[in-house]
């Protein structure tokens, strides 16, 4: 039975930063991964005008969502509102506003307002969308707070590292789609453990050993397209990162050729710089070490693909 009871909530935070930047970071959907620690991944499906359909992957209480909403953007009011087109279970349906309200040239509220009913008269259902809702809009408030604010853009860097493969683009997909297989196909991962409750939307939790043998757990949630490629993000970080989110980019080049491309953007954690790397290490370093080891990691895992699409079109027995 579906509840046609509707609840609502409110929380706000004040930003030391100018209104209009405040909402081009609401607004622009695709950047959310960066900014808000629950997104996963967000594209924009259709837009006419002001309104658009967004899709949106996202973590709530420790456990991975996707849905769709219709989006309303109104510069001149500072305001996007929002409703859920499809909601998860046990969600029965959501909507609300993002409000920004200028305090002067360079500070603004945001006020971030819920209306929610659950899918059942269950009162469980409902304290779990009372603790997801609250729970992301505290960190999203914080986290677009924080990057609002940030002036250290230098913090946060991207990269791309690319190999040509003779093979077919399903063959590569099904090497980084099985990621429960990598403990046997690639040296620097120790474990894994992979769930996939909705087909294309993976949690996936690592064992990585570093060069020095030591072993370091991460947790990313993926959203996997058959047979383009792979979007992912760290929910689980190693210390020297705030954020992590990438990409496995599988292009057809032709017949029996693609291109595939491992894609990092990543922010450094300065304050953890020194426990890390040494006291005399600096942001520079940092980010020198932070792009060869993913790059190392990265270009392993793509040269395994690499072969394994290889040795399949040719035939050859592969793990």
């Amino acid at each position: 039975m579906t509840t046609d009871t509707v609840h609502e909530t409110e929380h706000q935070v004040v930003v030391d930063a100018p209104a209009e930047r405040v909402y081009a970071m609401i607004e622009e959907v695709g950047r959310w991964p960066e900014v808000f620690p629950p997104t996963v991944h967000a594209e924009c499906l259709e837009r006419d005008g002001e309104d658009e359909l967004v899709r949106i992957w996202a973590t709530a209480n420790g456990a991975a969502k996707t849905w769709t909403s219709r989006r309303r953007h109104d510069r001149e009011r500072w305001t996007v509102s929002f409703r859920q087109e499809r909601s998860q279970h046990p969600v029965g349906g959501m909507g609300g506003a993002w409000v920004i309200e200028p305090i002067s040239g360079s500070a603004c509220r945001v006020r971030l307002l819920h209306d929610f009913f659950a899918a059942s008269d269950d009162p469980d259902d409902l304290a779990w969308i009372r603790r997801a809702v609250d729970r992301n809009s505290t960190s999203e408030l914080a986290a677009l707070k924080t990057a609002a604010e940030l002036a250290a853009a230098d913090q946060r860097f991207s990269f791309d590292d690319t190999v040509p493969v003779t093979g077919s683009a399903a063959e590569v997909y099904d090497f980084l789609n099985d990621a429960r297989r990598w403990p046997l196909r690639l040296p620097h991962v120790a474990r894994v453990v992979l769930g996939e409750e909705t087909p294309g939307l993976q949690v996936l939790e690592m064992d990585t050993r570093t060069k020095d043998g030591s072993v370091h757990t991460t947790c990313s949630v993926r959203v996997c397209e058959p047979h383009h490629g792979i979007v992912y993000k760290q929910v689980v970080l190693p210390a020297l990162l705030t954020l992590h989110v990438g990409r496995w980019l599988i292009e057809e080049q032709g017949p029996g050729r693609v291109l595939v491309t491992s894609r990092h953007t990543v922010r450094i954690n300065t304050a953890r710089i020194a426990e890390v790397l040494g006291p005399k290490a600096d942001l520079p370093a940092a980010r020198e070490f932070v792009r060869s080891a993913l790059g190392a990691n990265s270009l392993t895992t793509l040269r395994a693909a690499k072969a394994y699409a290889e040795s399949a079109g040719s035939g050859r027995v592969v793990p």
